[in-house]
């Protein structure tokens, strides 16, 4: 089975965004332009995130997303005040193909059974942020890794999937930003734990970092700093891939621009 690579782009207002354990944001383009350039590259899915939808509570990203789903052909995920499914309805019509629950699960696990009867669980991505222990282990957290739920990240994960979650999303607060590397043991203790595919977020820098994270599990990783700095790109990350002789889809030329 083909690794999946996904441009990960965290959004605030209209700006796409970046910072370092989900704090000191700075802005990094347009996140409409940039998810263009990664599908030309030849990204296999995108995630966007919208980090300020709990202020707003609601996601604010259906525009973003209409215009986009109408140039890149690959699924996106939409994540951030998703609470209900009127609110998964809307992102769906305007061009999402899966809506990615963070804080609204944590509150009432319900609403994932809910979203996976309606919308299937190919549609149903529980998000975790994660937050590792002093004493061992990690804490579900929501609001951008700043409000602890006093959830076990790896039980929570179990009872996700349960519930009807197609894919985990897992974002190590920690290593997010950091381009240091994956939290590698998280991604395993997860993957262990589940039979859903498990998404890998925060810290990847490059191919040895994808490499290690799909060694430890994960079946997709997704890349945002590295990706909105060009200290990477898909086609590269590709090639240095298949040297490593981890299954990832055939390249393909970059398109002309849209």
């Amino acid at each position: 089975m083909n690794i999946r690579l996904i441009a990960r782009l965290d959004v605030k207002l209209q700006h796409l965004i970046k910072g370092v354990q989900m704090e000191g944001w700075r802005k990094m383009g347009s996140p409409a332009e940039r998810a263009k350039l990664y599908y030309q590259q030849g990204a296999d899915e995108l995630l966007y995130m919208d980090v300020v939808a709990s202020l707003y509570e609601r996601n604010n990203l259906s525009a973003i997303v209409r215009e986009v789903a109408q140039q890149a052909f690959v699924p996106i995920t939409v994540g951030g005040g998703v609470a209900d499914l009127k609110s998964v309805k809307q992102l769906l019509d305007v061009g999402a193909d899966k809506v990615a629950i963070n804080t609204a699960a944590t509150k009432n696990p319900d609403i994932l059974r809910e979203i996976s009867d309606t919308y299937g669980s190919q549609a149903t991505v529980l998000s975790i942020e994660t937050k590792q222990l002093p004493q061992g282990g990690w804490e579900a957290m929501t609001d951008n890794g700043r409000n602890r739920t006093g959830r076990d990240v790896v039980a929570w994960a179990v009872e996700g999937a349960r519930l009807g979650a197609g894919e985990i999303l897992i974002t190590s607060v920690d290593r997010d930003g950091t381009m240091r590397g994956m939290d590698l043991d998280l991604i395993a203790a997860v993957a262990c734990e589940v039979d859903i595919p498990v998404i890998a977020s925060g810290g990847a820098a490059g191919s040895k970092h994808v490499a290690e994270a799909v060694n430890s599990g994960a079946t997709a990783v997704s890349i945002a700093k590295a990706l909105h700095t060009d200290a990477i790109t898909f086609s590269e990350l590709r090639e240095d891939l298949a040297e490593l002789s981890i299954p990832v889809r055939a390249h393909k030329p970059e398109m002309e621009s849209l």
